[in-house]
């Protein structure tokens, strides 16, 4: 976690929410992701899609049997879609997130059942500093208002 945690934190010096993620398989980070929504202009640029998609080149499959996910806050449908999808084995979850997670907060899509795959899941880990990144980040984002917000397009639009 405290890699995916480091991801996160070049999020969030991006102005991206700070969401990072790491797939680790027999012991090694063989995909790395943080958020940048903002930056590629992509709303499947989350953490999790990031570091799936460098596994699967890694291995090269996308077959992620026996890997394991380590993302600083809980994944939305779309990412544990992609969990279900790619055979991760195991999700490690820093923060839950009640507005949008998808294992375990508001849906619980990795373990449903009549899905073909069923992914084991562990919460809580480095929680509190997962959730001081992200509670950190939207404190500065609303002090700095519309302000940061314009800055932040306008370098995109450079």
């Amino acid at each position: 976690m405290i890699d995916a945690l480091d991801e996160a934190r070049k999020a969030y010096s991006c102005g991206e929410i700070p969401i990072g993620a790491v797939v680790e398989k027999d012991g090694q980070i063989i995909g790395r992701g943080y958020n940048q929504t903002e930056t590629l202009r992509d709303p499947t640029a989350h953490a999790e899609m990031i570091a799936i998609r460098e596994a699967a080149k890694t291995l090269g499959g996308w077959r992620l049997a026996g890997c394991e996910l380590y993302v600083t806050c809980e994944p939305c449908a779309m990412c544990a879609g992609a969990m279900v999808w790619s055979r991760i084995h195991k999700v490690h979850i820093g923060t839950m997130d009640p507005k949008g997670g998808a294992c375990g907060s508001v849906f619980n899509i990795i373990q449903e059942e009549k899905l073909n795959h069923f992914v084991e899941i562990e919460t809580g880990l480095m929680e509190a500093e997962c959730a001081s990144l992200l509670k950190s980040f939207f404190r500065d984002l609303r002090q700095r208002g519309s302000r940061w917000k314009k800055q932040k397009e306008s370098e995109l639009t450079k």
